[in-house]
């Protein structure tokens, strides 16, 4: 190789050493002045953490009462009804039923009444006339018989026709006291057998007057408790067309108008997986979530557990799971029963415990790690799961108010 090839070759070398070197300051350079990785994140928090049995439900009263058309009351027709869905309060009418017939049976019953009342009271005045007279006559038969009995004794001292005359005429009188007397038994036993039998009639017409406005007393329903009215279906249609009752229709003698949920017993009924059955009894505390007001969250304690699993007939496919029915303590005015809600059934509480985020705990060669923010990356930290619930999870191996990442870094350089 001459001289000048030397050269050559050295000037090549340095310009590729310099080109390197300079390629070197500048990747340098550029790692130290990039952007640090911008993953939401979120501060690691101590505190009692409330170990939760999360399931979904609808809002139902442990207490309903159902309003009832009256029984014996023929051709009921509605004339006005509570407004669906309003609050009543105890004794205030929920239906009212066309009157108008029965008001015209209750006039034509006082009349019947009366017109009974004055026969009686007719019947009652001729026997007090008969049994008046029967007596009178009895008193005169007496007498006479006495008068006969008294000219008879004078048989001794007057002829013997006269005497013979004498004991006839007593004998005749006497007769005559005894047919008096049957005369007046016959006519008080006939009095009073008219007398019973008016007043039975009397009373009947009383009865039916009772009667009358006795369904007139039912042709209005009422409420006896608190609680918001729900409307039922008219099946007089049949089943195909049934809907709500509404004013005008005509409603079958005990058929179910409304009911009456009382607001205060509001549960929630919920579906709970058989695998969590096990994991929460009656007398846990429990928080509602109504889908409907999500501002609210009541507490709530569960009052009972379905002891088998119940089917479903309202899903495809049918699904079988158990019931938990948990008591609202101080149930919103707002609550309706039918209203969609979830359950958050304590299990247990772990004190003093520290919680991240459910989407802060990710798995780094089969580990549960949390990525921990540093001034330039997310350093993986590797942690010991306490218990998880859907949202958050209790965990190990990192001081409170550490910032983890929500995001995997990782996946984020990719």
């Amino acid at each position: 190789m001459t001289r000048r090839q030397t050269a050559k070759t050295a000037v090549r070398l340095t310009v590729v050493l310099l080109l390197a070197a300079g390629g070197a300051l500048a990747l340098r350079e550029w790692r130290q002045r990039r952007p640090v990785l911008d993953l939401p994140t979120a501060i690691a928090k101590r505190g009692d953490f409330q170990v939760i049995v999360r399931c979904r439900g609808e809002l139902i009263a442990d207490r309903t009462v159902q309003l009832q058309a009256p029984l014996d009351v023929p051709d009921l027709q509605i004339v006005w009804l509570a407004t669906p869905g309003g609050i009543v309060k105890a004794g205030d009418p929920v239906a009212r039923f066309d009157p108008s017939k029965l008001k015209e049976d209750e006039k034509d019953k006082i009349a019947a009444l009366k017109q009974a009342q004055a026969s009686l009271d007719q019947q009652l005045a001729a026997g007090r006339i008969t049994a008046d007279q029967d007596q009178l006559d009895l008193s005169k038969a007496r007498y006479e018989t006495e008068k006969a009995r008294l000219e008879a004794s004078k048989q001794d001292i007057v002829s013997p026709i006269q005497g013979a005359e004498s004991k006839i005429d007593l004998g005749l009188a006497e007769e005559k006291v005894k047919v008096q007397q049957s005369t007046t038994t016959l006519n008080s036993t006939s009095n009073d057998a008219k007398i019973a039998s008016l007043v039975r009639l009397r009373d009947q017409a009383r009865d039916e007057l009772e009667l009358v406005r006795r369904r007139l007393s039912q042709l209005e329903i009422h409420t006896p408790i608190n609680g918001v009215v729900t409307l039922q279906s008219n099946y007089t249609q049949g089943w195909m067309n049934a809907q709500p009752f509404k004013v005008g229709d005509h409603a079958f003698p005990g058929a179910t108008i409304a009911e009456i949920p009382d607001l205060s017993t509001l549960q929630v009924e919920s579906k709970l997986e058989e695998a969590d059955r096990g994991r929460i009894r009656v007398g846990n505390q429990a928080v509602i979530h109504v889908d409907a007001f999500p501002e609210l969250t009541p507490a709530a304690t569960v009052v009972s557990i379905s002891p088998l699993t119940e089917e479903s007939f309202n899903e495809w496919p049918r699904t079988r799971s158990f019931r938990a029915y948990a008591a609202i303590q101080k149930p919103d005015s707002r609550m309706r029963p039918a209203m969609n809600a979830g359950a958050d059934i304590v299990e247990r509480t772990i004190p003093n415990a520290i919680s991240v985020p459910a989407k802060a705990l990710f798995t780094l060669h089969g580990k549960a790690v949390v990525y921990v923010k540093s001034d330039q990356s997310y350093v993986p930290a590797e942690v010991k799961v306490l218990a998880r619930n859907p949202d958050e999870v209790a965990v190990e191996g990192i001081p409170a108010k550490t910032a983890v990442a929500l995001a995997d870094p990782n996946e984020a350089n990719k």
